[in-house]
């Protein structure tokens, strides 16, 4: 290959595919809409899988960068009662496979291991279009257009390359979440930092439910869960904080006040965030010269897998155009091949996640953890 593979989309996917191209000496271009790498707030903390995520970080030869980003203790977890009774706990001891990290800093050591220039800034694709023989045409937002022999689409939910394998359109899963920060929680919100503990919180209910994360300098991020039709937040102004957390926190009636401040208390947020996903599944025929990876392949409701996901989605990409330089259709089949099964499949975080939300929760999380050997 001698022209450059076209990405678009900055995100984790889009990255480790990029690194892994230019560490084989294979042209790589970038395109992402925002501005700049510090445009936003990249998130919260990603547990990372040692039977996916770490095999894609060991692909883009960074395990020593990702190491020195890991939060030493995240991993401990525990379930509450919407009255705050601990109903499961397990710290870290430093062996589970499931390190946590920033999205923001692994967003970080992906950039600064590409050459100067891969990722153009500020450039939003608008449009896409076939030239054919496997050529493709982008338009962006200042009007500029750019044509490629291979187009990958790592631009996420929304993607405007998805089109042109599949009609396929995300849909509303039935949950929203509200997201929350409480910061420096350990010194101006003791009890709520002393309910979250070290790790992770889940405090789950049939429709309702919440969870929260304690991330680098003493923040606490929470995810506040409600399944209601999306048009149910329709009347809740979410530009206006104080209004908007006393109409969530309506919903959660008897539970405990310090499970609640992660959503009265907050100095960040309420921001509204509602579920999307694909069918379960999703696939498509062999277009030749562009295809998929992360969400724009395979978006599903938050379960744990999906960054995950598009970092190996990346590196098998990158290893596969990498073996195959000279024949671009069999290294897209091969990865395709590979990809649509293992995307499909029901991980043990899905259906963890179903089990604190769906069914009779948190006796279903309780079985499920018992049936895993776990239970204290």
């Amino acid at each position: 290959m001698n022209n450059p593979v076209t990405i678009i989309g900055a995100g984790l996917g889009g990255l480790v595919l990029a690194r892994v191209l230019s560490g084989h000496g294979m042209p790589v271009e970038v395109y992402e809409a925002e501005a700049t790498a510090a445009a936003r707030s990249q998130g919260g903390m990603l547990d990372i899988h040692d039977y996916n995520g770490q095999l894609a970080i060991e692909a883009a030869g960074l395990t020593d960068e990702f190491r020195r980003i890991v939060l030493a203790g995240r991993q401990a977890m525990r379930f509450l009662g919407t009255d705050g009774t601990v109903l499961f706990e397990k710290g870290d001891d430093g062996s589970g496979g499931r390190p946590e990290v920033q999205r923001g800093d692994l967003r970080r050591i992906l950039l600064d291991s590409l050459p100067t220039g891969t990722v153009r800034w500020g450039a939003k694709a608008r449009t896409v279009r076939g030239l054919g023989h496997g050529r493709h045409a982008v338009t962006f937002a200042d009007g500029s257009t750019m044509e490629t022999e291979l187009l990958v689409g790592a631009d996420g939910a929304w993607s405007r390359i998805r089109p042109l394998l599949s009609d396929a359109v995300p849909e509303y899963t039935g949950e929203s979440y509200v997201e929350t920060y409480l910061y420096d929680a350990t010194t101006r919100h003791p009890r709520v930092a002393k309910m979250v503990g070290e790790g992770s919180m889940y405090a789950p209910s049939a429709t309702e439910g919440i969870v929260a994360h304690r991330e680098s300098g003493g923040t606490l991020h929470a995810y506040i869960s409600l399944t209601r039709p999306l048009d149910w937040f329709d009347d809740i102004d979410f530009t206006d904080r104080a209004t908007a957390a006393a109409r969530v926190v309506q919903e959660f009636q008897g539970w405990a006040p310090e499970l609640t401040a992660l959503i009265t208390d907050a100095d960040g947020g309420p921001v509204l965030r509602p579920l999307h996903a694909l069918p379960l599944g999703h696939r498509w025929d062999r277009v030749p010269g562009v295809t998929l990876l992360g969400d724009a392949a395979h978006l599903v409701a938050p379960n744990g897998e999906g960054a995950n996901l598009a970092m190996l989605d990346g590196a098998e990409l990158g290893k596969a155009l990498a073996a195959r330089p000279g024949d671009i259709e069999a290294a897209i089949a091969e990865y395709e091949q590979a990809m649509f099964p293992r995307t499909a499949e029901v991980s043990q975080d899905e259906e963890l996640m179903a089990s604190i939300f769906g069914g009779t929760p948190p006796d279903s999380v309780l079985a499920l953890l018992a049936e895993e050997g776990e239970r204290p």
